[in-house]
């Protein structure tokens, strides 16, 4: 069992359990809730002496410290705030930024999860299957250099790049596999992982908004936050796909505002590509209809724009999912109900525009997912939707690949990977995958 600090509780029907470092649901509910933790910790706690997110251990389901991480930069910012219109707009900066103290080299917060994730898992569990559009596999090839644990990263082909750099700059994990889909889509990848994980046993997936850790590692941001502002903000603002981390970014603050002088919950204001949108169709849908969810398979639904149509012919083709976690309990749905938020849109143009000021008032430059953001809250003030004087964190999900880049000396050399079809043999790809980690 992991540490002794916390339990997994079921958010539907509130069964609590120990964590042994690979359920990610609950036996009676399933599929229609997640679970949450709960630590033993009731005031947020600081090891002042821990290096990176393991600052916090005491709010993370980890079993064990992995060297390497690093935290977001947190700071006021007031030129972009001047720009935008904002008195007191905070940025928590996850990326390449080492005059500000963040050093994550993967250039993504999905850095965040990645080594509370593998700081969860058991060493013995088998091997990991990740899907990714491409931040999370790069994260996942930094941190997992620490471990022994084996991993699959299943990726679109447009990702390798990226996942180049890592290898250039740090070196991806020993056990560390790529497949990469030919001309695919982050669906693409994920329906090419759920093909690895049908075809051996051996293979485990590594859960998504489902894993406890995922989300607790992406609620480092917001525990940062707290702990640099000295309260919870009035608004919190990020981009989104799946909108796991603005849900680790909820369920974070309900913990802060829970402890003696916490605060308020802040308004999530989540922001999504116009062009392809599915969180935002639901949302709609859900305030229309007064409360109907037109949930189906995947929790999508026909409201959730499903298919591939349009998916790449968008700024931050990371932002695209599907069938995002919209109804489950504790899901996106909840979090927004909860907190009086609500989904935003931007398109290329608004979103190119507001990476170009970002950088011109920052100095740094911002990853597409993150470049939306900006656009999304940049329309809203002007619109009169967030107060001028409202305390603003503004979530930089990536950010300072091109210095990355440049320190690896190229724009990312391909690593090892074996190169799939949408429509190629999971099994075949399963079989040298195993022989190649000597399973």
């Amino acid at each position: 069992m992991n540490g002794e600090h916390y339990a997994v509780v079921c958010v539907e029907c509130g069964t609590r359990s120990a964590d042994d470092g690979l359920i990610t649901s609950c036996r009676g509910c399933a599929d229609a809730s997640l679970l949450r933790t709960d630590y033993r910790a009731a005031a947020l706690p600081v090891s002042a002496g821990a290096s990176g997110i393991f600052r916090y251990r005491e709010w993370l389901p980890v079993a064990r410290e992995i060297p390497g991480s690093s935290l977001p930069s947190v700071h006021r910012c007031q030129n972009l705030g001047a720009a935008l219109g904002l008195t007191d707009l905070w940025v928590a900066f996850n990326g390449y930024w080492p005059e500000r103290g963040s050093h994550l080299v993967s250039g993504t917060f999905k850095e965040l999860e990645a080594f509370t994730v593998l700081a969860r898992t058991p060493e013995d569990a088998g091997v990991m299957v990740v899907a990714s559009a491409g931040n999370t596999a790069a994260s996942f090839a930094l941190a997992a250099d620490q471990v022994d644990l084996p991993c699959v990263l299943v990726v679109p082909d447009r990702a390798l790049p990226d996942l180049g750099v890592i290898d250039a700059l740090h070196g991806i994990g020993r056990r560390v596999r790529i497949v990469a889909v030919k001309g695919g889509t982050y669906n693409d990848a994920i329906a090419y992982s759920q093909g690895l994980l049908a075809a051996d046993p051996v293979f485990f997936p590594e859960g998504g908004v489902r894993n406890v850790a995922r989300r607790d590692g992406l609620a480092v941001v917001m525990l940062a936050g707290y702990e640099a502002m000295g309260r919870l903000p009035d608004y919190y603002v990020q981009a989104v796909g799946s909108g796991t981390g603005a849900v680790a970014a909820h369920e974070a603050s309900r913990r802060i505002a829970a402890q003696p002088g916490g605060g308020s919950v802040p308004r999530m204001l989540l922001c999504q590509n116009s062009e392809f949108a599915p969180l935002h169709r639901l949302w709609r849908h859900w305030e229309a209809t007064g409360g109907a969810v037109a949930a189906g398979p995947g929790d999508g639904g026909a409201a959730g724009q499903r298919g591939t149509a349009g998916q790449e012919d968008v700024h931050a083709p990371e932002l695209v999912n599907a069938a995002p976690p919209f109804a489950v309990r504790g899901g996106v749905r909840d979090i927004l109900a909860d907190s009086a938020g609500d989904v935003l849109v931007a398109d290329g143009a608004a979103a190119r525009a507001a990476g170009a000021l970002f950088e011109e008032t920052e100095g740094i430059d911002i990853e597409p997912a993150a470049a939306v953001a900006v656009a999304c809250l940049r329309e809203a003030v002007a619109a009169g939707r967030v107060p001028r004087d409202a305390r603003v964190l503004l979530n930089i999900t990536g950010g300072g690949r091109r210095r990355t880049r440049e320190l690896a000396g190229r724009h990312g050399p391909e690593p090892d990977a074996w190169l799939v079809g949408t429509a190629g043999e999971p099994a075949a790809t399963a079989a040298m995958v195993l022989d190649s980690l000597a399973l």
